[in-house]
C-alpha cells in the first residue's frame, strides 16, 4: 500500500529534478546556464550533490555546447532519433528468440537501421535549412567527409 505511493512521490520528485536541470542546458547563455546551476544546487544540492557536482566538473566540455546557435544546440541535445532507432532494433529483436549466424543478426541490425533512416527522410529534422549549413561551418571537416 505505501509502497505505490512512495513510487509515486519519487516520479513526481524525479521530475521536478529534471525540469529544473533542464533550465540548465536550455539557458539561452553560458552565463544564465551558470546561474541556472546555481539555482539548481540551492534547490537540490544537499539532496542529490553529485549532481551539480557533475555538472561542475564537467563543465568546460558542457559550455562548448553554449557556443552554437540555438537550432543546433536542439539537434544536439534530442535524443529522440537514437530513442527511436533503439525502439526499432529492440522490436525487431525481440520477436526473434535468437539468431541462426552473427551475420543474420548484422542483417537484421542493417534493416532496422535502414527502416529508421526512411523514417527520418520522411519526417525530417526542424529548421534543417537552417541547421545544416550552421553544421558545415561548426564542423567542417566531418561534415565534408560525410557530405560528398
Amino acid at each position: 500500500m505505501y509502497r505505490g505511493k512512495i513510487d509515486e512521490i519519487l516520479c513526481i520528485q524525479a521530475k521536478a529534478v529534471a525540469n529544473d536541470l533542464k533550465t540548465v542546458y536550455c539557458a539561452s547563455t553560458e552565463e544564465d546556464a551558470q546561474t541556472a546551476l546555481l539555482e539548481f544546487d540551492e534547490s537540490w544540492g544537499k539532496k542529490y550533490p553529485h549532481i551539480t557536482q557533475s555538472w561542475t566538473n564537467n563543465w568546460n566540455q558542457l559550455a562548448t555546447f553554449f557556443k552554437y546557435p540555438k537550432s543546433v544546440q536542439t539537434l544536439i541535445y534530442t535524443t529522440n532519433p537514437i530513442e527511436s532507432l533503439n525502439s526499432s532494433i529492440k522490436r525487431r529483436t525481440n520477436s526473434k528468440g535468437s539468431f541462426p549466424t552473427i551475420d543474420s543478426a548484422f542483417k537484421m541490425l542493417y534493416l532496422a537501421t535502414q527502416e529508421a533512416q526512411e523514417k527520418w527522410n520522411r519526417n525530417g529534422v526542424r529548421n534543417w535549412s537552417e541547421i545544416y549549413p550552421q553544421l558545415c561551418i561548426f564542423f567542417s571537416e566531418i561534415m565534408e567527409k560525410y557530405t560528398k
